[in-house]
């Protein structure tokens, strides 16, 4: 089954700015430094990279950089999603052109849809492509759920065949395992429940956190995957402070901040979001001193 991405730590990258402008040279650095972290999958332009506020052409810029520097060693996954069916169609059209290896597709935002609607929308975008297409559940974000239920529906569909699952809820995880078994590749969304979603099936997660610390995301995905759940739960309850101080604020703007501490990137957002707070940051790079990430 070609929704078997991967399997361990894909990486919610950042897209750096400069000012107001795109960083590419940042962008490059930083997929070079996963990939030699051993992330197992880049992930551009989804909810920590900030989409809202990237033009039509930074999007191609971005996804030709991300492509070149991947070079196929790692997948790279695009967020194409959108409220609008048909500019949802255009951007994973436009990503499946440009080199992506699959699209990541968050449920309509704002107006939202009722459940024949996310069917007809889901459908339409992978009716589209030829790439996998990852269904991606964030009600925090989008203001609707998208059920168990119609996830197994939807994968009738041969592209739509993996989800990004971040209510929140291991019950919802649970009945996603039951519902859809092997047939549907299940990627935890929240840093705080990895070990959790990969005991009822996860193949694995798509985190933020591996922004700061990507050898350790992957190294705990990849003990699961070897039977090592002892050091695996270890490793989730050490990094668990400093995924609760990267989720201070909404993503991506205590991540920006952690990596500008670690010369990586410019601290800077695209308004609405604003940098972080200087009690937050206090906090934030307290734990990231404890780690021992700031040199």
């Amino acid at each position: 089954m070609h929704g078997n991405l991967f399997y361990g730590c894909g990486t919610a990258l950042v897209t750096p700015f400069k000012g107001n402008r795109v960083d590419y040279d940042a962008l490059e650095a930083l997929i070079d430094w996963q990939l030699d972290s051993g992330v197992d999958a880049i992930v551009i332009l989804g909810t920590t990279g900030e989409p809202p506020t990237i033009s039509g052409s930074e999007r191609a810029a971005i996804i030709e950089c991300a492509a070149a520097r991947c070079a196929q060693r790692v997948p790279l996954i695009v967020g194409t999603g959108s409220n609008d069916t048909r500019q949802a169609i255009r951007q994973s059209v436009e990503a499946q052109r440009l080199g992506a290896d699959a699209l990541l597709v968050v449920t309509p935002y704002y107006n939202k849809a009722s459940r024949d609607g996310l069917i007809q929308h889901y459908n339409a975008v992978a009716d589209s492509v030829e790439l996998p297409v990852i269904m991606y559940n964030v009600p925090g974000r989008t203001g609707m759920n998208l059920p168990p239920e119609t996830v197994a529906e939807l994968a009738r569909h041969p592209n739509l065949c993996a989800v990004k699952e971040a209510s929140g809820s291991l019950a919802q995880m649970t009945e996603l395992a039951r519902l859809c078994g092997e047939g549907v590749a299940i990627y935890c969304g929240n840093d705080d429940q990895i070990v959790p979603a990969m005991a009822l099936g996860a193949r694995g997660v798509i985190s933020v956190a591996a922004n700061v610390i990507p050898a350790g995301m992957r190294a705990l995905t990849d003990d699961w995957l070897r039977g090592e759940a002892k050091r695996c739960l270890d490793a989730q309850v050490k990094y668990l402070p400093l995924i609760k101080r990267l989720f201070d604020e909404v993503s991506p703007i205590p991540v920006k901040a952690a990596l500008s501490m670690m010369g990586k990137i410019e601290n800077s957002l695209r308004l609405p979001l604003c940098p972080l707070s200087d009690d937050k940051q206090a906090r934030l790079r307290e734990e990231m001193e404890r780690l021992g990430l700031l040199g």
